[in-house]
């Protein structure tokens, strides 16, 4: 045994190790007799065995396999290693091919050569080498499994299975995708690569109407339900066994209506464009045509100069293309995309598709145009085909999400296993009473299984998303779409917001404010109008007209609005060649810009104009914008001139550094720091005379690296960014609200703090301190530097100072005053550098920092992982274009874009303003506040049912079939669905609500409710059976009419008795009693405020009570015979009604009166006080005192 365990450890293997669906395998094969002992089970259990092995993947396995190795396996058992462990199981399956892995005549050289994978120059000798063995090779076996639409192939070398990506599993470099992978596949390397990659295509397959109604019904619920069905059928419950059926029924039709419509938006979406023809290039200089299907990585194709729509992942090897990636980033902005470096230091690195994601043109992404140079065509080499293109990968998350881990969800099964263990009492309690009064065993059996059917309610997960779905219709109202419901309740617990500054908070565009240009090492005064007559001639504005990616798209200019902006004041004016020019021309037919004409005749060819000709500038090459890099730069030629020029413009930090220094005014960082902490965006323009021996096809292929350097400073261009109207109003709000807010964006330092202090997320009075952070270098380990942003000089290189201030005496109220006035702000480079090397000071950093600035996409990530382990609910408002990862990382991620980038947040917002978030956390709040109501409703409805039965079973009673079809349809599902309609409260509170059920406040309330109803129940039970008039009832009794002493007690003998016994006082008592203490718990339990709009304005609720109240009263004081024979009631005296209506009132009373002074008044006195002081230094910005 101890071997066996042993081994059992040792053979846990991980797969996709370090990436987000990292999985641990164990290995397992199939046991004959473990099969037969389950079948045996499964037989005997009436099947009930199978459907738990169903349920539990894990038991499943282990029930009818033993373990094994990975490499001998016949099914695996595979469990992620996230919070939520979520077990599954896969079939192992074998193939035949000729090589073992996809790129084997790739790997066999490029491991005799050298390491960096520039080698393999034979590939075209190695493609037809590898071809002529493919037909005598013996085939090889390899075993394969399919887990979420990815197929992991067995590798003997490392002992386990592993996932092929694409290309860039052979780490090649970008040089060798031009010198190796450029001439194309063989149909036959075309053909052994598609047994491993399968069908380029993300294929959604709608599920057969059956597959999932089976699904759906094997439910746990469900099954629960038709347990319940058959029980009650067999004790002749018929109408409440088909009202229950009905239910589920319209419940699951809905339910497969929705998944199935799902499923079909999601396969509409995908399957528009995913299979077209393509040119394919086949070696040497062969093209044909092929499916988009048949595509493998290592595949050229020609991307046709109309444009199309990218059916793969593919790296441009030549020419550019303009490609609108709105659909995976949510940028309506066409990008430019150039071909990839290859020549100088970065075409040695290897491909990353993150790295070079310029050069690559992605799934799903439209190709707008192209643009080649003299017949040449634009080729891109495949990279990633079907699922792991990054589309692939975001269809896979919308198909397979992860379990949203809420504590509302785990206390609720925990709360049903107490339901549960009460319903264990309860059946152990009848099974005794029933034998000790020598009831028959079928009773004996129905009955007290019928007890666990009243404990653990049927409804209850119905009644639990009416709430969810009710706020997802109002969200809609108010331009917020959810695609992720179960997060609307998250949302009610956010107490951390952060946005991305461009386009959330301020205004997407920006305004040019101005220029200043810096001539002989110093600066010029600025100036407003960059287009006047004296600067048409001046290298600034030259500059400022041909740095950019702008392109012409149907006769419009079209690319980043900054672009633009910058573009459009300069007034010159764009040409692109057409195609016919391209062709028929000289290679070098450039894109063009030149000063507007001016009003001087063709003909005359005088002064001013030709000077303008001078200044037409041809762009001979981009280099796109790289955030990495935070700059752009071109390669130009004037007309009439024999050497290019290069234009740089960027971050002015990085342009600076890339200048002559002595070309950098002394002022410069003081100029930048005045302008940035005005809240201006600053660019910097530099340029730089080329060689004159450089040619066009030269140009083409230097590298950036050898262009942008010595460059001559040439200035700086201010742009404005306006603040839009709603941002500090909602800041404010959520400040109120105890919500703290971050901003975290890609723009500089001190025109993001100068944001944050316009928009109110710093307040005047509170300062700001920059921790900055460099690397080790030169044997000087790490260090961080604090300073004020008001005077830089005092610089603090110590860091315990600040970890003082952080921990320092946190239930000092002059402390708290002091500790409130400072904020920290963080730039990317310092947080890298921080977490890498002060791991202890990053979570202490970010309870105060509010600004961070200069963040890689993947940066923002990370902060939200950070924010996330020091138990903040966060939320992150964007828009779209590099949020992605954060968006969807974050608790509850809110995009402003409506582009289908919008794919990768659980909510996006019609309006283009940050009004949404309060919208979003009152309607969270709003729908968590009312799934804690009908939580705690429905527990007390099955508690008050629970009692009511259980005091029957003691005098052999039970209540009748339409007692409980009232009950339950009338009463119960009314009110739990009505109760739900509440709207939220108009503005948002500084308390939170709950975010567990089980905590005091809320329990406390739940077990008093129980004992009130308890008591009362067993009460009436009591003082009916001490009445004058009472007797065991028969149906010649009258007790209406007859008085009491003249009750004759002899019928009781002789008249035929009810076999159910159904009709008696006690039975009527406790249904009279027990009705009116569901609508007495419904009315308390529906809060209104802070949360939820009152229950009064909530009429469909209101009218449902006062109907049934009416009602109940009604049939209790004047009793209608019909109703009565129907409902089994019998006839009372009067003054017992009267009776029982003091006894419902005084109920009603208590109830409220406990509910409203413990809980609201002095527990939540209680809780708050010693939480408020808990959390003082978690929750930095707190309001004076809760609003009780």
């Amino acid at each position: 045994c101890c071997t066996s365990d042993r081994m059992k450890t040792r053979e846990v293997k991980i797969m996709n190790q370090g990436l987000e669906d990292e999985m641990e395998v164990w290995g397992y094969q199939p046991c004959l007799w473990k099969m037969i002992l389950v079948g045996v089970g499964a037989v005997c259990s009436g099947g009930l065995l199978l459907l738990v092995l169903y349920w539990l993947p894990e038991w499943g396995v282990k029930g009818t396999c033993t373990h094994t190795s990975l490499r001998d396996a016949h099914t695996l058992l595979l469990r992620t290693t996230d919070e939520f462990k979520q077990w599954f199981r896969a079939q192992v399956h074998v193939m035949l091919a000729p090589g073992k892995k996809p790129f084997d005549s790739l790997d066999l050289q490029s491991m005799a050569q050298l390491p960096n994978g520039d080698g393999d120059h034979s590939m075209s000798a190695a493609h037809e080498e590898h071809c002529g063995k493919f037909s005598c090779r013996q085939p090889v076996q390899i075993h394969y499994f399919t887990h979420h639409s990815t197929k992991y192939y067995w590798n003997d070398m490392i002992q386990n299975f592993e996932l092929y990506k694409g290309l860039e599993d052979v780490k090649v470099s970008c040089a060798s995708i031009h010198s190796d992978h450029s001439s194309g596949l063989s149909k036959t390397l075309q053909d052994y690569r598609a047994l491993f990659f399968g069908e380029n295509e993300i294929a959604v397959r709608v599920p057969s109407l059956f597959k999932l109604l089976i699904k759906e019904v094997l439910n746990p619920f469900y099954i629960f339900q038709l347990f319940s069905v058959v029980l009650w059928s067999a004790e002749d419950y018929y109408y409440y066994a088909t009202a229950i059926i009905f239910m589920s029924v319209i419940s699951i039709a809905t339910s497969l209506y929705t998944i199935k419509k799902q499923y079909v938006m999601l396969h509409d979406m995908v399957a528009a464009h995913s299979v077209l023809r393509v040119s394919v290039c086949r070696g040497n200089k062969d093209i044909e045509q092929a499916m988009s299907t048949e595509l493998v990585p290592g595949d050229v194709i020609i991307i046709p100069a109309n444009g199309m729509i990218m059916p793969c992942d593919a790296v441009l090897i030549r020419g550019t293309c303009i490609v609108n990636e709105s659909m995976l980033t949510g940028e309506s902005v066409p990008v430019t995309k150039t071909s990839l470096p290859s020549s100088g230091e970065e075409a040695a690195r290897s491909y990353d598709m993150e790295e070079h994601k310029r050069h690559t043109l992605f799934c799903g992404t439209h190709v707008i145009q192209t643009r080649f140079y003299a017949g040449e065509l634009v080729k891109a080499v495949v990279v990633r085909t079907g699922f792991s293109t990054e589309k692939g990968q975001l269809v896979r998350s919308i198909l397979y999400p992860k379990p949203t881990d809420f504590k509302l969800y785990r206390d609720a099964y925990l709360f049903l296993l107490c339901l549960v263990g009460v319903a264990g009492i309860g059946f152990i309690y009848t099974i005794v009473l029933s034998i000790m009064n020598k009831v028959p065993a079928k009773t004996i059996i129905t009955e007290s299984l019928d007890i666990i059917t009243i404990t653990v309610p049927p409804a209850l997960p119905a009644a639990m998303t009416v709430g969810i779905v009710y706020a997802q219709r109002r969200l809609k109202r108010v331009g917020i779409f959810c695609i992720s419901p179960q997060r609307i309740n998250m949302c009610g617990q956010l107490n951390l917001v952060c946005f991305d500054k461009t386009g959330t908070l301020t205004e997407d565009g920006l305004d040019l404010w101005g220029i200043q240009r810096a001539e002989d090492g110093s600066f010029s005064p600025p100036e407003s109008d960059a287009a006047k007559e004296s600067l048409i001639n001046t290298v600034f504005v030259a500059c400022m007209a041909a740095c950019h990616s702008l392109t012409k798209i149907e006769g419009e200019l079209s690319g980043d609005p900054l672009d633009l902006k910058m573009f459009s004041a300069t007034g010159w004016v764009l040409e692109e060649p057409t195609e016919e020019e391209t062709a028929l021309h000289n290679p070098i037919m450039p894109t063009v810009v030149r000063p507007p004409k001016h009003t001087v005749p063709e003909a005359n060819q005088n002064n001013p104009l030709t000077q303008n000709m001078s200044c037409e500038i041809g762009i001979v090459r981009q280099f796109p914008f790289s955030s990495a890099l935070q700059r752009m730069s071109v390669v130009v030629r004037r007309l009439g001139e024999k050497h290019m020029d290069a234009y740089l413009k960027g971050a002015p930090e990085v342009v600076a550094s890339l200048c002559k220094q002595h070309t950098v005014p002394q002022s410069f960082t003081e100029t930048l720091e005045t302008y940035t902490r005005q809240g201006f965006r600053v660019i910097a323009l530099a340029h730089r005379q080329l060689e004159s021996k450089l040619s066009w096809h030269k140009v083409q292929s230097l590298s950036r690296d050898l262009i942008e350097t010595n460059m001559e400073f040439l200035g700086l261009i201010i742009m404005q960014n306006k603040i839009k109207e709603e941002t500090a109003g909602v800041l404010r709000e959520l400040r109120q609200a105890n919500i703290r807010t971050l901003m975290v964006t890609g723009d500089n330092m001190l025109t993001a703090i100068s944001v944050a202090r316009d928009c109110g997320m710093v307040r005047a009075h509170e300062r700001v301190i920059i921790a900055d952070a460099v690397p080790p270098k030169d044997f000087h380990p790490a260090s961080i530097t604090w300073h004020y942003t008001e005077n830089p000089t005092q610089t603090i290189k110590d860091n315990q100072t600040v970890e003082v201030n952080l921990e320092e005496g946190v239930y000092d109220n002059q402390v708290i005053q002091q500790e409130q006035s400072y904020h920290f702000a963080v730039s990317g480079r310092a947080f890298a550098v921080i977490t890498e090397h002060f791991p202890q000071l990053v979570q202490k950093l970010v309870l105060r920092a509010t600004v961070f600035a200069r963040m890689a996409p993947d940066q923002k990530t990370q902060l939200v992982e950070v924010l996330q382990s020091i138990d903040y609910t966060v939320g992150m408002c964007g828009d779209g274009a590099n949020d992605c990862g954060a968006l969807k990382r974050a608790h509850s991620g809110i995009s402003l874009s409506e582009l289908e980038a919008s794919v990768a947040s659980p909510f996006t917002s019609s309006t283009s303003n940050i009004s949404c978030v309060p919208n979003l956390i009152r309607e969270g709040r709003a729908a968590l506040i009312t799934s804690f109501c009908v939580f705690k409703f429905m527990a007390l409805y099955s508690i008050i049912q629970y009692l009511s039965v259980t005091l029957l079973y003691s005098i052999l009673s039970n209540l009748g079939d339409f007692q409980f079809l009232f009950i339950d349809i009338a009463i119960i599902l009314i009110i739990a669905f009505t109760m739900s309609l509440n709207p939220s409260w108009k503005e948002l509170v500084w308390r939170r609500p709950p975010s567990s059920l089980i905590s005091g406040p809320l329990l406390c309330s739940v077990l008093t409710q129980i004992l009130t109803c308890a008591v009362f129940q067993v009460l009436a039970f009591f003082l009916v059976r001490q009445q004058s008039w009472y007797e065991t009832w028969t149906p010649q009794s009258d007790a209406c009419n007859v008085s009491s002493s003249s009750l004759s007690h002899s019928l009781n003998v002789t008249t035929p008795r009810d076999h159910k016994n159904i009709r008696n006082y006690e039975n009527t008592t406790l249904f009279y009693v027990s009705s009116f203490q569901y609508l007495a718990v419904a009315i308390i339990f529906s809060k209104g405020k802070p949360f939820r709009q009152p229950s009064y304005k909530n009429w469909p609720f209101m009218l449902s009570c006062i109907g049934l109240y009416t009602f109940l009263l009604l049939i209790m004081l004047y009793p209608v015979p019909a109703i009565d024979s129907f409902l089994e009631i019998v006839c009372v005296p009067h003054d017992w009604r009267v009776t029982l209506v003091i006894i419902v009132i005084v109920n009603a009373a208590v109830s409220f009166m406990l509910e409203i002074l413990i809980l609201d008044i002095i527990l939540r006195r209680l809780v708050f006080t010693s939480t408020q002081g808990r959390h003082r230094h978690t929750e930095p910005r707190t309001a004076d005192t809760p609003q009780v």
